[in-house]
């Protein structure tokens, strides 16, 4: 899992991401392709 500051960026990437909101932390998930998982904060 990657720690980035933008995850606009990683979700643009790929058209299955989806950004999900986790105890006050974001995060982009893909079932598809669980290369593009990212947090941040």
């Amino acid at each position: 899992m990657k720690i980035v500051n933008s995850l606009k960026s990683l979700k643009k990437r790929d058209k299955s991401s989806r950004i999900v909101r986790r105890k006050g932390r974001v995060f982009v998930i893909n079932k598809v392709n669980p290369r593009y998982k990212a947090r941040q904060g």
